[in-house]
Protein backbone atom coordinates (compact mmCIF):
# COMPACT_ATOMS: atom_id res chain seq x y z
CA UNK A 1 0.00 0.00 0.00
CA UNK A 2 1.71 3.31 -1.00
CA UNK A 3 1.42 6.19 1.37
CA UNK A 4 1.00 10.21 0.02
CA UNK A 5 4.26 10.13 -0.99
CA UNK A 6 4.72 6.96 -2.68
CA UNK A 7 6.09 5.31 -0.52
CA UNK A 8 5.28 1.68 0.97
CA UNK A 9 4.02 1.17 4.33
CA UNK A 10 4.69 -1.49 6.06
CA UNK A 11 1.00 -2.55 7.57
CA UNK A 12 2.14 -5.97 9.37
CA UNK A 13 1.97 -5.46 12.69
CA UNK A 14 4.08 -8.68 13.79
CA UNK A 15 6.67 -7.59 11.09
CA UNK A 16 6.52 -4.49 12.26
CA UNK A 17 7.26 -5.38 16.14
CA UNK A 18 10.22 -8.36 14.77
CA UNK A 19 11.88 -4.76 13.63
CA UNK A 20 12.02 -2.82 17.19
CA UNK A 21 13.38 -6.15 18.81
CA UNK A 22 15.95 -6.15 16.18
CA UNK A 23 16.98 -2.44 16.33
CA UNK A 24 16.92 -3.36 20.72
CA UNK A 25 19.23 -6.24 20.67
CA UNK A 26 21.54 -4.00 18.80
CA UNK A 27 21.73 -1.47 20.89
CA UNK A 28 22.32 -3.79 23.94
CA UNK A 29 25.18 -4.72 21.97
CA UNK A 30 26.70 -1.23 21.59
CA UNK A 31 26.43 -1.02 25.12
CA UNK A 32 28.11 -4.16 25.72
CA UNK A 33 30.83 -2.98 23.25
CA UNK A 34 31.46 0.48 25.10
CA UNK A 35 31.48 -1.33 28.51
CA UNK A 36 33.77 -4.00 27.39
CA UNK A 37 36.03 -1.58 26.27
CA UNK A 38 35.80 0.36 28.97
CA UNK A 39 36.71 -2.29 31.00
CA UNK A 40 39.01 -2.80 28.62
CA UNK A 41 41.03 0.36 28.92
CA UNK A 42 40.76 0.55 32.55
CA UNK A 43 42.11 -2.98 32.97
CA UNK A 44 44.95 -1.60 30.55
CA UNK A 45 45.68 1.60 32.51
CA UNK A 46 45.56 -0.15 36.15
CA UNK A 47 48.25 -2.68 34.61
CA UNK A 48 50.47 0.20 32.72
CA UNK A 49 50.46 1.81 36.10
CA UNK A 50 51.99 -1.40 37.90
CA UNK A 51 54.82 -2.22 35.20
CA UNK A 52 55.12 1.38 36.21
CA UNK A 53 55.75 0.98 39.40
CA UNK A 54 57.55 -2.47 38.99
CA UNK A 55 59.87 -0.70 36.81
CA UNK A 56 59.96 2.85 39.49
CA UNK A 57 62.83 2.54 42.75
CA UNK A 58 60.62 2.76 45.57
CA UNK A 59 61.78 6.00 47.04
CA UNK A 60 60.23 8.22 50.13
CA UNK A 61 59.19 11.45 49.11
CA UNK A 62 60.06 13.88 51.96
CA UNK A 63 62.91 14.56 53.75
CA UNK A 64 62.33 12.54 56.55
CA UNK A 65 59.95 12.29 59.83
CA UNK A 66 61.62 11.60 63.20
CA UNK A 67 65.45 11.49 63.89
CA UNK A 68 67.07 8.86 64.57
CA UNK A 69 70.93 7.55 64.17
CA UNK A 70 72.89 4.99 62.18
CA UNK A 71 76.61 3.62 62.13
CA UNK A 72 78.80 3.29 59.07
CA UNK A 73 81.64 1.03 59.37
CA UNK A 74 84.62 0.72 58.77
CA UNK A 75 85.60 -0.58 55.38
CA UNK A 76 81.33 -0.79 54.63
CA UNK A 77 80.32 -0.58 51.02
CA UNK A 78 77.75 1.84 49.75
CA UNK A 79 75.21 -1.33 49.05
CA UNK A 80 76.46 -2.54 53.04
CA UNK A 81 75.53 0.98 54.10
CA UNK A 82 72.07 1.00 52.07
CA UNK A 83 70.93 -1.97 53.63
CA UNK A 84 71.93 -0.10 56.89
CA UNK A 85 69.59 2.12 56.13
CA UNK A 86 66.88 0.28 54.59
CA UNK A 87 66.42 -1.89 57.93
CA UNK A 88 66.27 1.26 60.19
CA UNK A 89 63.27 2.76 57.82
CA UNK A 90 65.39 6.00 56.75
CA UNK A 91 64.85 4.86 53.29
CA UNK A 92 62.42 3.01 51.56
CA UNK A 93 65.14 0.72 49.41
CA UNK A 94 68.75 0.23 49.21
CA UNK A 95 68.33 0.23 45.99
CA UNK A 96 67.75 4.17 45.71
CA UNK A 97 70.61 5.03 48.22
CA UNK A 98 72.92 3.22 46.14
CA UNK A 99 71.30 4.71 43.06
CA UNK A 100 71.80 8.48 44.79
CA UNK A 101 74.81 7.55 46.16
CA UNK A 102 75.91 7.60 42.41
CA UNK A 103 74.55 10.01 41.23
CA UNK A 104 76.33 12.06 44.30
CA UNK A 105 79.89 13.19 43.17
CA UNK A 106 80.78 12.27 46.70
CA UNK A 107 78.85 9.29 47.02
CA UNK A 108 81.56 6.71 47.77
CA UNK A 109 83.55 9.01 50.30
CA UNK A 110 81.22 7.67 53.31
CA UNK A 111 83.66 8.26 56.51
CA UNK A 112 82.82 5.50 59.57
CA UNK A 113 80.89 6.75 62.20
CA UNK A 114 77.47 7.47 63.88
CA UNK A 115 75.49 9.17 62.46
CA UNK A 116 71.81 12.11 63.20
CA UNK A 117 69.93 11.33 60.41
CA UNK A 118 66.09 11.21 60.12
CA UNK A 119 63.73 8.12 59.79
CA UNK A 120 61.22 7.89 56.38
CA UNK A 121 63.69 10.39 54.19
CA UNK A 122 64.15 10.82 50.04
CA UNK A 123 67.39 8.72 49.46
CA UNK A 124 69.55 11.64 47.88
CA UNK A 125 69.18 13.60 51.50
CA UNK A 126 70.32 10.31 53.20
CA UNK A 127 73.46 10.47 50.93
CA UNK A 128 73.94 14.31 51.71
CA UNK A 129 73.29 13.77 55.60
CA UNK A 130 75.83 10.93 55.78
CA UNK A 131 78.58 12.80 53.90
CA UNK A 132 78.26 15.77 56.39
CA UNK A 133 80.55 15.76 58.71
CA UNK A 134 78.63 17.92 61.50
CA UNK A 135 75.86 15.21 61.36
CA UNK A 136 78.47 12.76 62.96
CA UNK A 137 78.15 12.22 66.69
CA UNK A 138 81.30 12.11 68.63
CA UNK A 139 82.96 13.45 71.77
CA UNK A 140 85.92 15.40 71.03
CA UNK A 141 88.97 16.46 73.56
CA UNK A 142 92.68 18.10 73.34
CA UNK A 143 94.98 16.90 75.38
CA UNK A 144 97.86 19.09 75.42
CA UNK A 145 101.86 18.51 75.70
CA UNK A 146 102.99 18.17 78.89
CA UNK A 147 100.34 16.88 80.76
CA UNK A 148 100.93 14.38 83.36
CA UNK A 149 98.70 10.85 83.29
CA UNK A 150 96.46 12.35 86.30
CA UNK A 151 95.95 15.71 84.06
CA UNK A 152 95.34 13.92 81.43
CA UNK A 153 92.33 11.95 82.99
CA UNK A 154 91.32 15.05 84.75
CA UNK A 155 90.66 16.69 81.22
CA UNK A 156 88.96 13.84 80.07
CA UNK A 157 86.55 13.20 82.75
CA UNK A 158 85.42 17.21 81.58
CA UNK A 159 84.67 15.98 78.88
CA UNK A 160 83.63 12.59 78.49
CA UNK A 161 82.08 12.05 82.03
CA UNK A 162 83.97 9.58 82.74
CA UNK A 163 85.34 9.53 86.15
CA UNK A 164 89.43 9.94 86.78
CA UNK A 165 89.11 6.99 89.14
CA UNK A 166 87.94 4.80 86.25
CA UNK A 167 90.92 5.85 84.27
CA UNK A 168 93.09 5.48 86.78
CA UNK A 169 91.89 1.86 87.14
CA UNK A 170 91.95 0.87 83.43
CA UNK A 171 95.40 2.71 83.26
CA UNK A 172 96.96 0.00 86.10
CA UNK A 173 98.39 -1.80 83.33
CA UNK A 174 99.43 -0.04 80.48
CA UNK A 175 101.04 -3.46 78.69
CA UNK A 176 97.03 -4.55 78.42
CA UNK A 177 96.12 -0.83 77.18
CA UNK A 178 98.79 -1.89 74.33
CA UNK A 179 102.31 0.20 75.26
CA UNK A 180 104.96 -2.82 74.28
CA UNK A 181 106.19 -4.48 77.12
CA UNK A 182 110.31 -3.75 75.72
CA UNK A 183 108.99 -0.09 76.82
CA UNK A 184 110.19 -0.69 80.34
CA UNK A 185 113.89 -1.80 80.10
CA UNK A 186 116.26 0.28 80.14
CA UNK A 187 120.40 0.62 79.94
CA UNK A 188 121.26 2.47 82.66
CA UNK A 189 121.17 0.36 85.36
CA UNK A 190 118.14 2.70 87.91
CA UNK A 191 115.20 1.20 88.39
CA UNK A 192 111.74 1.25 86.00
CA UNK A 193 108.32 2.99 86.67
CA UNK A 194 105.88 0.66 85.27
CA UNK A 195 103.35 3.30 84.32
CA UNK A 196 101.41 4.51 81.54
CA UNK A 197 103.03 8.30 82.03
CA UNK A 198 104.33 9.02 78.88
CA UNK A 199 102.46 7.08 76.91
CA UNK A 200 99.46 9.08 76.53
CA UNK A 201 100.24 11.14 72.84
CA UNK A 202 98.85 14.79 73.42
CA UNK A 203 96.49 15.59 70.40
CA UNK A 204 93.00 15.95 69.57
CA UNK A 205 90.68 13.02 69.84
CA UNK A 206 86.97 12.09 68.35
CA UNK A 207 85.64 9.36 70.56
CA UNK A 208 82.80 7.24 68.88
CA UNK A 209 79.30 6.54 71.78
CA UNK A 210 79.97 3.98 73.72
CA UNK A 211 83.43 4.64 74.99
CA UNK A 212 85.08 3.40 77.70
CA UNK A 213 87.91 4.82 79.96
CA UNK A 214 89.75 1.35 78.71
CA UNK A 215 88.83 1.81 75.00
CA UNK A 216 89.86 5.72 74.65
CA UNK A 217 93.00 4.94 76.64
CA UNK A 218 94.09 2.27 74.34
CA UNK A 219 93.06 4.95 71.66
CA UNK A 220 96.04 7.08 73.11
CA UNK A 221 98.43 4.55 73.66
CA UNK A 222 97.90 3.97 69.21
CA UNK A 223 98.35 6.80 68.66
CA UNK A 224 101.54 7.28 70.90
CA UNK A 225 102.73 3.62 68.64
CA UNK A 226 101.60 5.36 65.29
CA UNK A 227 104.12 8.68 66.44
CA UNK A 228 106.93 6.25 67.36
CA UNK A 229 106.51 4.07 63.72
CA UNK A 230 106.58 7.50 61.90
CA UNK A 231 109.13 9.57 63.72
CA UNK A 232 111.67 6.37 63.69
CA UNK A 233 112.11 7.35 67.22
CA UNK A 234 113.23 3.80 68.62
CA UNK A 235 115.82 3.35 65.96
CA UNK A 236 117.27 6.48 66.48
CA UNK A 237 116.89 6.11 70.39
CA UNK A 238 118.96 2.88 70.13
CA UNK A 239 121.00 3.55 67.03
CA UNK A 240 121.73 7.12 67.19
CA UNK A 241 122.24 8.22 71.28
CA UNK A 242 122.87 4.56 71.87
CA UNK A 243 120.14 4.56 75.17
CA UNK A 244 117.45 2.71 75.28
CA UNK A 245 113.85 3.72 74.03
CA UNK A 246 112.74 4.32 77.75
CA UNK A 247 115.54 6.59 78.56
CA UNK A 248 115.07 8.79 75.40
CA UNK A 249 111.30 9.13 76.68
CA UNK A 250 112.39 9.65 80.10
CA UNK A 251 114.62 12.91 78.68
CA UNK A 252 111.74 13.93 76.25
CA UNK A 253 109.37 14.04 78.86
CA UNK A 254 111.71 16.41 81.25
CA UNK A 255 112.52 18.65 77.96
CA UNK A 256 108.65 19.37 77.45
CA UNK A 257 108.12 20.20 81.39
CA UNK A 258 111.43 22.22 81.73
CA UNK A 259 111.59 24.18 78.39
CA UNK A 260 109.94 27.75 78.46
CA UNK A 261 109.88 27.82 74.81
CA UNK A 262 109.05 25.07 71.77
CA UNK A 263 112.65 26.35 70.15
CA UNK A 264 114.49 25.32 73.29
CA UNK A 265 113.21 21.86 73.23
CA UNK A 266 116.05 20.25 71.48
CA UNK A 267 118.97 22.26 73.76
CA UNK A 268 117.46 21.23 77.05
CA UNK A 269 117.15 17.70 75.79
CA UNK A 270 121.01 18.01 75.03
CA UNK A 271 121.45 19.16 78.96
CA UNK A 272 119.94 16.52 80.47
CA UNK A 273 122.29 13.92 78.35
CA UNK A 274 125.49 15.91 79.41
CA UNK A 275 124.62 15.82 82.48
CA UNK A 276 123.28 12.45 82.95
CA UNK A 277 125.83 10.69 80.52
CA UNK A 278 128.62 12.72 79.92
CA UNK A 279 129.54 14.89 82.99
CA UNK A 280 127.72 11.98 85.88
CA UNK A 281 126.26 15.26 87.04
CA UNK A 282 122.39 15.38 88.88
CA UNK A 283 120.08 16.89 86.56
CA UNK A 284 119.01 19.11 89.38
CA UNK A 285 115.54 20.16 87.58
CA UNK A 286 112.96 21.25 90.33
CA UNK A 287 109.91 19.36 88.43
CA UNK A 288 111.04 15.99 88.58
CA UNK A 289 109.73 17.54 92.70
CA UNK A 290 106.62 18.39 91.70
CA UNK A 291 106.10 15.74 89.57
CA UNK A 292 106.55 13.52 92.98
CA UNK A 293 103.75 15.53 94.69
CA UNK A 294 101.55 15.04 91.52
CA UNK A 295 101.68 11.39 92.14
CA UNK A 296 100.84 12.14 95.85
CA UNK A 297 97.94 14.09 95.39
CA UNK A 298 99.46 17.09 96.50
CA UNK A 299 99.10 20.31 94.82
CA UNK A 300 102.37 21.56 92.59
CA UNK A 301 103.95 24.43 93.23
CA UNK A 302 106.50 27.03 91.65
CA UNK A 303 109.90 26.32 91.89
CA UNK A 304 110.30 29.08 94.43
CA UNK A 305 108.22 27.86 96.94
CA UNK A 306 109.33 23.90 96.80
CA UNK A 307 111.69 23.18 100.27
CA UNK A 308 115.43 21.83 100.16
CA UNK A 309 113.44 18.92 101.88
CA UNK A 310 111.04 18.21 98.69
CA UNK A 311 113.54 19.13 96.35
CA UNK A 312 116.20 16.33 97.66
CA UNK A 313 113.52 13.80 99.23
CA UNK A 314 115.42 10.47 99.52
CA UNK A 315 112.12 8.70 99.03
CA UNK A 316 111.38 9.96 95.95
CA UNK A 317 112.33 7.88 92.72
CA UNK A 318 112.40 11.08 90.12
CA UNK A 319 114.67 12.73 92.63
CA UNK A 320 117.64 14.07 90.54
CA UNK A 321 118.65 17.01 93.05
CA UNK A 322 121.15 14.93 94.59
CA UNK A 323 120.77 11.23 92.93
CA UNK A 324 122.92 11.13 89.53
CA UNK A 325 121.16 9.86 86.28
CA UNK A 326 117.62 9.92 85.04
CA UNK A 327 114.56 9.34 87.25
CA UNK A 328 112.70 6.33 87.05
CA UNK A 329 110.49 7.18 84.47
CA UNK A 330 108.88 9.74 82.23
CA UNK A 331 107.29 12.85 84.03
CA UNK A 332 104.71 13.88 81.62
CA UNK A 333 102.96 12.85 78.18
CA UNK A 334 105.41 14.63 75.65
CA UNK A 335 104.72 15.89 72.26
CA UNK A 336 105.61 15.13 68.76
CA UNK A 337 108.23 18.11 69.31
CA UNK A 338 109.59 17.43 72.37
CA UNK A 339 109.97 13.70 71.34
CA UNK A 340 111.87 15.10 67.81
CA UNK A 341 114.22 17.00 70.46
CA UNK A 342 115.07 14.54 72.48
CA UNK A 343 116.21 11.75 69.93
CA UNK A 344 117.76 14.47 67.46
CA UNK A 345 119.25 16.99 70.05
CA UNK A 346 121.72 19.95 68.58
CA UNK A 347 125.08 19.42 69.52
CA UNK A 348 126.63 21.40 72.50
CA UNK A 349 128.72 20.82 75.79
CA UNK A 350 125.82 22.74 77.84
CA UNK A 351 124.76 21.52 81.45
CA UNK A 352 123.01 25.26 82.39
CA UNK A 353 119.81 26.69 81.27
CA UNK A 354 117.79 29.73 82.78
CA UNK A 355 114.91 31.69 81.40
CA UNK A 356 116.12 35.04 80.52
CA UNK A 357 112.79 36.74 78.89
CA UNK A 358 108.71 37.02 79.55
CA UNK A 359 108.41 34.04 76.49
CA UNK A 360 110.30 31.56 78.11
CA UNK A 361 113.56 31.32 75.78
CA UNK A 362 116.36 30.30 78.11
CA UNK A 363 120.04 31.02 78.06
CA UNK A 364 122.56 27.85 77.83
CA UNK A 365 125.54 27.60 79.63
CA UNK A 366 128.84 25.60 79.50
CA UNK A 367 130.91 26.83 82.87
CA UNK A 368 129.04 28.06 85.63
CA UNK A 369 130.65 31.61 85.50
CA UNK A 370 128.56 31.58 82.21
CA UNK A 371 125.59 30.38 83.96
CA UNK A 372 126.46 32.92 86.25
CA UNK A 373 126.21 35.82 83.81
CA UNK A 374 123.02 34.32 81.80
CA UNK A 375 121.05 34.38 85.53
CA UNK A 376 122.22 38.21 85.78
CA UNK A 377 120.30 38.92 82.62
CA UNK A 378 117.52 37.06 83.85
CA UNK A 379 117.09 39.06 86.88
CA UNK A 380 117.56 42.29 84.45
CA UNK A 381 114.67 41.58 82.65
CA UNK A 382 112.54 40.57 85.56
CA UNK A 383 112.44 37.03 84.79
CA UNK A 384 114.03 36.05 87.93
CA UNK A 385 113.16 37.73 91.42
CA UNK A 386 113.87 37.60 94.87
CA UNK A 387 116.74 35.60 96.69
CA UNK A 388 117.63 34.33 93.49
CA UNK A 389 118.60 37.76 92.30
CA UNK A 390 121.37 38.38 95.69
Amino acid sequence: MMDELGLYEDVDPGRHRRRKKKRGRSGLALVLVVVILGVLGAGAWWGANKIGDMLTTPDYATGGTTETTVQVKPRQTVADIANTLYHADVVKSAKAFVEAAGENPKGTAFQPGTYKVHKQMRAKDAVTALLDLNNKITTKVTLREGLTYKGTFAELEKVTKIPAAEFEAAAKDPVALGVPDFWFKRGDGKPVEKSIEGFLFPDTYEFEPGFTATSILERLVARFNEEMESSGFITKAEKERQISPFEALIVASLAQVEAGNADDLGKVARVAYNRAYKKNMPLEFDVTANYWLIKQNKPSKSSSDLTPAELDDPKNPYNVKSVRGLPAGPISNPGAAALKGSIDPPVGDWVYFVAVDKQGHSAFAVTLAEHDANRRKACQAGVLTGDACR
